[in-house]
């Protein structure tokens, strides 16, 4: 016996954009085979240890388990071939952005299992942040599919839909907010005379190293700015630019709603397509 994570024969990612990608890479890096998988890619273009074909017709047998590795606007055209290649045995697993598990169902009606997983890129290291939903997946294939996305990261399953996008919002989109944020960290150091380079790792390894002492001592943010900042000191100058009127927790609050009513509008368009005629 091995306790070694294994995929289900036949795995099917349906595109391979930067999040299924991710995933695959965070696979690889766990030592998880990826020979059950085959990709369908419109490219062609190779992933490393898996099958790679250019189109559903070309996959072979029906899949147990099947990704939407896709954009979202694609899920009609795509679900229209796609659906009639399941098995009442192949559990969907969605990467889609925004497209609610009822608006799945209703495109996969004979799968065995719809799940909604929301990633974030870090994945591929191994170090991702993977929300879970379904309403109608069995225990085992819970805990098949919780243990699969652990691999890459920390992963739960929510309460509810409004809960995962939430968590997509903070989560799915944060990698980006972070980056910007030791982008312009890495310019400000650029602008007091630091190289290019040396801005850059200053920047990453701050963040990183920030981070990684809340993680491992559970200490909260306000807590770690405060033992930085000395009373009247350079940090407290800096801090107060950020701390006036709150700015900072704005911004953030701002752009975190932004990704969020995005979120909203995708389910919103993906159920009027699911209600339109064409679709019955």
């Amino acid at each position: 016996m091995t306790d070694k994570l294994q995929l289900t024969t036949p795995t099917w990612f349906v595109g391979c954009g930067n999040m299924a990608g991710a995933i695959l890479d965070g696979w690889r890096l766990a030592d998880i085979d990826l020979g059950p998988v085959t990709v369908i890619r419109p490219s062609g273009k190779p992933v490393e240890g898996t099958k790679t074909v250019t189109s559903i017709a070309d996959a072979g047998p029906p899949p147990r388990l099947v990704v939407l590795g896709f954009k979202p606007q694609q899920l009609d055209a795509i679900a229209q071939e796609l659906r009639q290649r399941l098995s009442a045995k192949t559990v969907v697993v969605s990467l889609l952005a925004g497209v609610e598990t009822a608006s799945l169902r209703q495109r996969f009606p004979g799968a065995a299992a719809i799940i909604r997983a929301i990633p974030n890129l870090p994945a591929a290291v191994r170090r991702g942040v993977t929300g879970l939903f379904s309403s109608d997946a069995d225990d085992a294939t819970r805990e098949e599919m919780g243990a699969l996305f652990s691999a890459v990261g920390f992963a739960m399953w929510m309460a509810d839909e409004a809960k995962l996008a939430a968590l997509g919002a903070v989560a799915g989109a944060g990698p980006a907010y972070v980056a910007r944020f030791i982008g312009a960290l890495s310019k400000a150091g650029q602008q007091r005379g630091l190289s290019e380079e040396i801005a850059g790792i200053i920047a990453r390894e701050t963040v990183l190293g920030t981070a990684w002492l809340a993680a491992t001592t559970g200490e909260d943010m306000d807590s770690i700015a405060h033992r930085v900042a000395s009373p009247k000191g350079t940090t407290q100058a800096g801090l107060a630019i950020l701390d006036t009127e709150n700015v900072m927790n704005d911004l953030i609050a701002a752009t975190i709603n932004a990704a969020f009513r995005r979120g909203a509008e995708l389910a919103l368009e993906a159920r009027s397509l699911a209600e339109a005629p064409s679709l019955h």
